[in-house]
């Protein structure tokens, strides 16, 4: 028997916000820092104290040490822009941070959730079988989509669909409304994968929708990233989640030091409802997503709602994840065929994961920017570039293609934003063309190109999501909502100010000085 249906008072009970600064310092990547810089003058003193007579020696054998370890890099299949990262560190702090490469390169603390995700990978394999006939079809050879659809089919097990309704929402204000509004039909499941959950006006009445439905009988899951309980949420939610019916789990927990807080976070964003509706994009359950709470001006984000067939991939995403840390693992039982839905065009949800070997995230956005003939048009909160996706948008431009890139004009991270504008003057001079949305801050993580082929989802311009996190994306192919895409970036360049070499010439110097210094540590951010 259920549990009676909790009161508005004890749903409101859980929206209580705590302080944690000391904490966030505690888990954070200057914790980290603090801590190696520590060891390090410890180190050095110890040597000064009890090795005065024999100091040459160890001079020398720190000498070879170091050396070693740079041939090590050098021959590690890492890519170019980390190793140089990596050593301009190991020449300030040699010892600490060689044992920090190796911790990373063994996979300490993450061994188990490596292969954890790999059994489960192989389980699900073939749990969702691709219709050859979709991959067929003219359209899609004709273009060579089915190539890029094979890898992430190879990647994955994650088909292109045909028979799926996709609504595009230009704001995170639109897409919290048809949330309510499909959250309150749910009959028989509701799950929820967020980066971040922050208790305010949003989740409050998101949480309000899943009690109740909870209270009905209706399995209700909710899944977390672990950094939000440092940040948003207490260590304890999921169980006062669990007194209003609701199965709830937060995704690798952060331990003090030792956690890689930054690297394997779970920055997906999910919900899918009965099998018959998913939503994905950059929009998370905090109040500034949809402008209730004015953080860095207004704030522009994007998503996508699916109807149809190709909703049983993000259930099969989700269900993959949250099975990471059960021992009774659940499939059949959610993974029925969702319901065809009348939809033009091709739907191919996908997701990437840092611990497989394949960068999906960053291959779907080349294969976008390599094979446009007309224009590609981008909207990213950050810029952080490999030297294969640098080298892609400025060839891109230089055989003719329209690229224009949307950024913020409001930062939410200083030396983010910096070492953004450390790329715009090499972009630009090779025609590459840069707009800054002028109001706020741009979340939004969307490609378009050429009026045929468009991606919204989870994945960032930058090192954290392309190589490090857990992401999501929905690929688009000759759908209805393609043209709406675009028409929101034309209509989103009307708030821009464009970046010139002359407005370049006039950045502040405190911009210029910390971009520089910024991309040292670009893989970093």
């Amino acid at each position: 028997m259920k549990e009676k249906k909790k009161s508005d008072p004890e749903v409101l009970s859980l929206m209580k916000r705590r302080k944690k600064g000391l904490l966030k310092i505690v888990f954070s990547r200057f914790g980290v820092s603090a801590l190696l810089l520590i060891l390090q003058i410890v180190l050095i003193y110890l040597v000064l104290e009890w090795c005065d007579e024999d100091l040459e020696w160890f001079t020398i054998a720190a000498g070879v040490f170091t050396v070693a370890m740079f041939l090590h890099l050098f021959r590690s299949d890492m890519d170019a822009t980390s190793k140089l990262t990596w050593l301009v560190f190991l020449l300030l702090f040699p010892i600490p941070i060689s044992i920090l490469l190796w911790c990373t390169e063994k996979d300490i603390g993450h061994r188990r959730l490596s292969r954890r995700l790999r059994e489960i990978h192989k389980e699900t394999k073939k749990m969702i079988p691709q219709d050859e006939t979709v991959l067929s079809e003219p359209d899609i050879t004709d273009s060579s989509t089915d190539a890029l659809c094979r890898f992430i089919n190879l990647t994955a097990c994650l088909p292109v669909y045909r028979d799926t309704e996709v609504r595009f929402f230009s704001l995170g204000e639109y897409k919290f409304e048809a949330m309510i509004e499909e959250l309150r039909k749910a009959k028989r499941f509701i799950f929820l994968e967020y980066f971040i959950i922050d208790e305010g006006y949003m989740w409050g009445r998101i949480l309000k929708i899943l009690a109740e439905k909870a209270a009905e009988g209706v399995e209700v899951r909710v899944m977390y990233d672990g950094m939000c309980e440092i940040s948003t949420l207490s260590s304890d939610y999921p169980k006062r989640l669990a007194r209003l019916g609701i199965k709830c789990k937060s995704f690798s927990k952060i331990y003090p030091f030792l956690s890689t807080q930054y690297n394997y976070r779970d920055h997906r964003k999910i919900l899918v409802i009965d099998g018959r509706v998913a939503f994905n994009g950059g929009v998370n359950l905090a109040d500034e997503y949809i402008n209730r709470r004015l953080r860095f001006g207004h704030w522009k984000d994007t998503a996508v709602m699916l109807r149809g067939r190709a909703v049983e991939s993000f259930t099969l995403m989700f269900l993959q994840m949250w099975n990471v840390s059960e021992k009774n693992e659940q499939w059949d039982e959610f993974l029925s065929c969702s319901p065809a839905c009348e939809g033009r065009g091709f739907v191919m949800p996908y997701c990437d994961s840092p611990l497989d070997g394949y960068k999906v995230g960053e291959c779907v956005y080349l294969d976008m920017i390599n094979r446009a003939t007309k224009y590609v048009h981008i909207m990213t909160p950050y810029l952080v570039l490999d030297n294969e996706l640098e080298m892609a948008l400025k060839f891109a431009a230089q055989r003719g293609v329209d690229v224009k890139l949307i950024l913020p004009g409001i930062p939410d991270k200083k030396a983010a934003y910096a070492l953004a504008k450390s790329y715009y003057k090499y972009l630009i001079k090779e025609g590459v063309r840069i707009y800054e949305y002028i109001p706020g801050f741009v979340h939004a993580k969307i490609f378009v190109c050429d009026g045929v082929k468009a991606t919204v989802g989870t994945i960032n311009l930058d090192y954290r999501s392309l190589y490090h996190h857990f992401e999501c994306g929905t690929y688009l192919y000759k759908t209805d909502c393609i043209q709406e895409i675009e028409e929101d970036f034309q209509f989103t360049l009307g708030f821009c100010r464009s970046v010139t070499t002359e407005t370049i010439a006039r950045e502040k110097l405190s911009y210029r000085f910390l971009g520089s210094l910024a991309k040292l540590v670009a893989p970093l951010m």
